[in-house]
């Protein structure tokens, strides 16, 4: 559940209240009891990313790290042989049409 920040347009009282997303924004300021109270909009909390890009709250079965983790060597095992070819045997370098001259 979010914390949001409250501020009342009549006293100026300012304060935090922990609610539900689903809750209806509060309107009676508790310091003066005038509906004129507003919610402030924040920055929000802050997504915290830990590894490959999942929240940090994230949690993944032992079973799916490993088939992930023997994916990830399979892909680099095949990408660093395939580079390693390409990179043994140079291309040849194309050459230029022969036969300068106009065949009359």
């Amino acid at each position: 559940m979010p914390t949001y920040d409250y501020v009342c347009d009549a006293c100026g009282h300012e304060f935090e209240a922990f609610e539900s997303i689903k809750a209806d924004p509060q309107t009676d300021c508790p310091g003066c009891a005038k509906p004129s109270l507003r919610r402030k909009i924040g920055p929000g909390a802050a997504i915290l990313f830990k590894g490959s890009g999942f929240y940090q709250t994230d949690y993944r079965s032992d079973s799916y790290k490993q088939a992930a983790k023997a994916d990830t060597s399979a892909k680099a095992a095949s990408s660093g042989d395939s580079s390693k070819a390409a990179s043994s045997s140079p291309s040849p370098a194309p050459s230029a049409p022969s036969g300068g001259g106009s065949a009359s």
